[in-house]
């Protein structure tokens, strides 16, 4: 009893608190080599995006060699019907991609999490009539309703990230709710109304920050999905307008010349499907470390 008593008297200091996330983090990197490799794929992407002016060999839009042509020592990836380097229009493609998917991502969650927490927080008649336009909007086909919201807005680079942000915001609410939910009904929320603490107060001093690492790990996965649906887009002629380097566009292009010239296909294909894979590698090391359930494995 003493010895209990003892432990309970000691100081915050000598409390064991558990690692810090960052250390979480680089543990489970370690213990899982496809989230490490996700992650070296998207730091490889931003360094690609931050310094694409200098990587790139030629002008974006320049007739730089022969059309069609395969990779030599000049042109890294070979040139388009145009004559334009594609290794430049790959890596200048990376630039506009991450900027579409972070900034589309970063709006669509931000609203889904205060739509998805203040539906799961009040309940009642809120929360039904979100939940019915979130169920209307998830019954439609992806694709369908960007190209619907794109074709009323117009093609350009802003319009595709609200597109695409709008399409992000029904998942992230559903999920969100589900995580207000619970919140809700633990005592220090009830601890918050006692003092007289309003709605609002609640949701944003309370619920959201504990409900936030799901929204992280819900953003981490949703970024490639944004990158992959500004590639559809612009391979569709909607999204990124030419002369813009966007690797749908450049595959929509290659498309007439495709068994001819594999390369102008190839390479921006091959750029998409490493930056998706990446992502979602990267969302399920991340879901690793803020689910304490996965946390153990």
């Amino acid at each position: 009893m003493a010895e209990s008593a003892a432990r309970t008297t000691l100081p915050l200091e000598y409390v064991r608190k558990g690692p810090p996330r960052w250390k979480r983090f680089a543990r489970t990197m370690r213990a899982n080599p496809l989230g490490a490799f996700g992650l070296f794929l998207i730091l490889t992407l931003v360094l690609v995006g931050l310094f694409a002016p200098v990587l790139r060999h030629h002008e974006i839009n320049q007739f730089a060699g022969i059309p069609g042509r395969g990779p030599t020592s000049e042109f890294w990836f070979g040139t388009d019907k145009f004559g334009q380097d594609i290794y430049s229009r790959v890596v200048s493609g990376a630039r506009i991609s991450l900027q579409v998917g972070f900034l589309a991502v970063a709006l669509g969650t931000a609203a889904g999490m205060l739509i998805g927490a203040w539906a799961g927080y009040k309940g009642g008649i809120v929360d039904v009539i979100s939940q019915r336009i979130i169920d209307t909007m998830i019954a439609f086909p992806q694709i369908l309703f960007l190209l619907v919201i794109v074709r009323v807005l117009g093609p350009s680079m802003r319009n595709v990230i609200i597109a695409i942000a709008v399409l992000i915001v029904p998942s992230v609410a559903r999920i969100v709710r589900s995580a207000a939910l619970v919140e809700r009904n633990n005592l220090y929320i009830e601890a918050a109304r006692a003092i007289g603490s309003t709605d609002g107060r609640i949701l944003l001093r309370h619920i959201i920050p504990n409900i936030l690492p799901v929204g992280v790990v819900i953003s981490t996965t949703l970024l490639g999905t944004a990158i992959l649906a500004e590639a559809s887009l612009s391979f569709l002629g909607l999204g990124i307008p030419p002369p813009n380097p966007s690797w749908g566009n450049d595959i929509n292009v290659a498309r007439t010349t495709f068994p001819i010239n594999l390369w102008a296909a190839l390479f921006p294909g091959l750029a998409i499907s490493l930056t998706v894979l990446g992502f979602n590698l990267l969302g399920d090391a991340t879901r690793d470390i803020f689910d304490p359930r996965l946390r153990g494995r």
